[in-house]
């Protein structure tokens, strides 16, 4: 529910010693597939389960075993090229892509190469400044997942957990067209918040479900392409922001103090505030990629893609879009509210009680500001959309006031109930009887003389006349009446 923060255009240039320079960004997004089973065998892809409990034969890799295709997870992928407006390839092949991986038993992996399932496509970013940034997708791929090897258990041993061997992937490959760390970030996000959208990936960066290999290259503006650096399995968005800026710079102090920069793969150590070489970066050839001997290639009717297209989600973009028509939230707000489906969800419940632009700012000040305080999702809300919407109907009515409705809102957070009885059983109420309210007037500026007399003279005094008689009241008075009696008895 955070929004991507403001960013001014002048600061994507980096200054150095020579000049302003520019960071050219490029991500790869390994994404787990939601799906139950792995992608060539019926394992679980249940999430903390005992090493090695969810391993078949197949995962193992043991002799005469063969891949048979998880077809929800192709599916799975077809969305996810839907949602992102790309060319969707009716026909593409599975490769072997050849290293040693110590925890993928079969020594190579299987993944997509020349043809991949999803072609070119695009996401729109939304910079929170007004500005929006077009992020180009190369490809997206289906791969499976190796496992983990751990080497903190034992001194002189490493110990292998293969449940995630053979997890399904989506690689969904970008075009070098980030030229900040922001938009980087914001890209990231949005990305996360089209796969839950779709229900294609959870996007769960702590569990590793969601985790970025970034490309990152410096060149003096306008000229061509720098030589880039690959910094492998950043998890969190926060890191993959500092893990640019901090690549950017050790490029830029070696090319001007006369160096040139080695076409790498490189790690991020966030603790260390710095990125270290892991290994020369590889070429296609290196991987010795051939198709897979196992699998035939994938063959996908146009049909199956028109349903699957007829069946996606209202997208954020799309739904950000309705929001600004239908209930007229700025396109900020609606940038904010369409985050997540289940607070554009929330927001929408609340908005069908009544005013949708008091929604709105209920929804995103008061309930996002405390549920990101405690740190609390959307989904465990102790307010629920019914609730929300009952206090905003209580306000948009003149029932209570603003600052009632606040007290309120702690009441339902903290206890729960029904907006209406609750006003009804404790007094809560706004006074709009234009006697009753008159008589506070009458009693603050009688307590007040010198007060009058300089709001006479500075009519902006009328506000502090305001918030005594609404202390005095308790609150409940309603604003606009006690502005218009004041005026009225003060002579402004």
């Amino acid at each position: 529910m955070n929004a991507p923060s403001k960013i001014p255009a002048s600061s994507k240039l980096i200054p150095g010693a020579t000049g302003d320079w520019e960071v050219v960004i490029g991500l790869e997004i390994h994404a787990q597939v939601t799906s139950e089973a792995k992608l060539f065998s019926g394992a679980s892809t249940g999430f903390g389960a005992p090493p090695n409990s969810h391993v078949s034969l197949v995962d193992a890799a043991m002799p005469g075993m063969l891949p048979v295709l998880n077809h929800e997870c192709v599916r799975q992928a077809i969305r996810t090229g839907l949602g992102v407006k790309a060319r969707i390839n009716l026909q593409s092949t599975f490769d072997r892509k050849n290293y040693f991986y110590p925890d993928l038993p079969q020594g190579y992996q299987i993944s997509q190469y020349k043809s991949p399932i999803v072609g070119e496509g695009e996401v729109l970013v939304d910079m929170g400044d007004g500005e929006s940034v077009t992020v180009g997708i190369e490809r997206i791929h289906l791969e499976q997942d190796a496992g983990k090897s751990i080497h903190d258990q034992d001194p002189k041993s490493s110990f292998v957990d293969l449940n995630r061997s053979g997890v399904a992937l989506m690689e969904i490959v970008s075009k070098p067209d980030m030229r900040s760390s922001e938009e980087a970030k914001a890209y990231v996000s949005k990305l996360r918040t089209i796969l839950r959208y779709i229900g294609s990936c959870d996007g769960d960066m702590d569990k590793g479900n969601l985790r970025a290999d970034v490309n990152v290259s410096v060149r003096k503006p306008g000229q061509p392409f720098g030589t880039r650096c690959e910094i492998k399995n950043v998890n969190s968005i926060r890191f993959i922001g500092q893990a640019i800026e901090t690549e950017a710079r050790r490029q830029i102090e070696i090319l001007e103090d006369g160096g040139a920069i080695d076409q790498e793969t490189r790690l991020f150590d966030p603790v260390r505030g710095e990125t270290r070489a892991m290994r020369s970066k590889e070429e296609a050839h290196d991987y010795r990629y051939f198709p897979d001997p196992d699998l035939l290639p994938l063959v996908v009717e146009q049909a199956e893609v028109d349903e699957l297209a007829a069946g996606l989600p209202e997208l954020p973009d799309e739904k950000k879009a309705r929001f600004v028509r239908d209930y007229g939230v700025t396109p900020y707000d609606a940038m904010v509210l369409t985050l997540e489906r289940e607070s554009a969800d929330f927001f929408e419940a609340v908005a069908r009680r009544g005013d949708a632009k008091l929604a709105a700012n209920w929804v995103i000040n008061e309930l996002f500001g405390r549920l990101n305080k405690d740190g609390t999702p959307i989904s465990e809300s102790p307010v629920s959309a019914e609730q929300l919407g009952g206090l905003v109907e209580l306000v948009s009515t003149g029932v209570i006031s603003g600052k009632i409705a606040k007290d309120l809102f702690e009441i339902l957070w903290t206890e729960g109930g029904d907006p209406k009885e609750l006003v009804e059983s404790r007094g809560l109420k706004q006074v709009t009887d234009a006697g009753a309210i008159e008589k506070v007037v009458d009693e603050v500026i009688a307590a007040n003389p010198d007060k009058v007399e300089q709001a006479k003279a500075k009519p902006t005094l009328i506000g502090w006349f305001v918030g005594q008689v609404m202390k005095a009241s308790g609150g409940k008075a309603n604003p606009q009446a006690v502005n218009e009696i004041l005026k009225s008895k003060l002579g402004i």
